[in-house]
């Protein structure tokens, strides 16, 4: 295999519109991109979804790896939720930490999941794992389940098996914690003064629950811990992805960055430079969502890392197994279902209902038991 189809299946990408440009295509083919995520540009409505998500799979036949690829979306209910009607509309995960609930939090997932994985989308960038712990933080608010970190560890234990139970890829973010913040890393670098002990009493409780849940990927945050790691935000620290994850948490799933186009990250560090030091760190996977120059970029900069020894191949080698790994065992159904099946699953009388009931507060009767 050559090193751009190696560079490109640790990389996913976003689109521009509800179809696949001719350029988008190619690139994806020459490239062997391991992914897609999707936006609120790319998805009007249930059938055209579902043909981009067949579309999007359909690519893999003529890519070096011939594997699936990732169709990723962050549906996480309330503001974070990229599907309008007729899907169902699924509160914000506030609402399942004040119920209670592991079973109804469960089901939430499980449900959420099964309406995607109808139409051809594989993996939910959530939970949201955040422990809400700073009032003022209004971007993470009501997507946090509890200011509890115990809290939110049962309720995030429960959604990812919910997840799991659908079939669908679920990804723990934003670690090791986005819930004390109030800069918006959209916008600006967060700097935070937490010490490792305050991690580990707090932030990094739901996380290591979620973790050995056996949560499919874990995305990291574009925090800098000034106290813990003074030169690297957590996307580009070995110690907080190589010693905190994989050494001291013992975590074999995927790891893959937020946007590296946010510009916590682009306006600290070179476009170019960025995605190395990613690498180097230990992320498995890169993430690109709105910016179509990016890719290209990170793509040229990584085989001058390896071609002057700054990155070895041998080493995405290794990562390159894991992400195939994972799609082997997860993927092995890339394809939507037909789009008849998928209606009756879409916005169904008993997802509308669990929807309602939690944001009545209410704890459904009749949930079977998990």
């Amino acid at each position: 295999m050559g090193l751009r189809e190696l560079i490109g299946q640790h990389m996913l990408i976003g689109v521009s519109g509800a179809t696949l440009t001719a350029s988008e295509k190619s690139f994806i083919i020459n490239n062997n991109i391991s992914g897609v995520v999707l936006f609120a540009r790319n998805c009007i409505e249930p059938k055209q979804i579902r043909d981009l998500c067949a579309e999007i799979q359909s690519l893999r036949h003529q890519m070096k790896d011939k594997a699936p690829l990732f169709i990723g979306i962050d549906m996480e209910g309330g503001r974070v939720h990229r599907l309008k009607p007729p899907f169902t509309q699924w509160p914000p995960l506030k609402l399942i930490g004040d119920l209670d609930a592991p079973t109804v939090a469960f089901h939430f997932a499980q449900r959420m999941g099964t309406e995607l994985m109808s139409i051809g989308i594989n993996l939910d960038f959530a939970p949201c794992v955040d422990v809400f712990t700073n009032p003022l933080n209004t971007v993470i608010g009501d997507r946090a389940i509890s200011s509890d970190p115990y809290q939110v560890e049962k309720m995030c234990s429960a959604l990812v098996r919910g997840y799991i139970k659908s079939g669908i890829l679920s990804c723990a973010k934003h670690f090791p914690g986005h819930g004390n913040t109030i800069i918006d890393s959209h916008e600006e670098l967060p700097v935070e003064d937490a010490t490792l002990e305050r991690l580990h009493e707090v932030e990094l409780v739901p996380f290591k629950k979620t973790l050995r849940s056996r949560v499919d990927m874990v995305m990291t945050a574009h925090i800098l811990f000034k106290n813990i790691d003074p030169k690297w935000p957590v996307t580009l620290s070995d110690f907080f992805l190589k010693t905190m994850i994989r050494d001291e948490m013992k975590y074999r799933g995927l790891i893959i960055t937020d946007d590296l186009d946010m510009k916590a990250m682009a306006t600290h560090y070179d476009k170019g430079d960025i995605p190395i030091r990613a690498m180097q760190a230990g992320a498995d996977l890169l993430l690109y969502c709105n910016e179509p120059e990016s890719p290209p970029i990170a793509i040229e900069g990584l085989l001058t890392a390896i071609a002057q020894g700054q990155l070895h191949k041998s080493d995405l080698e290794k990562t390159h197994q894991r992400i195939l790994d994972v799609k082997k065992l997860k993927l092995f159904a890339p394809d939507p279902r037909p789009f008849e099946e998928a209606l009756t699953i879409i916005g169904c009388p008993e997802h509308l209902a669990l929807a309602d009931a939690i944001r009545q507060g209410i704890i459904p009767d009749g949930l079977l038991n998990e």
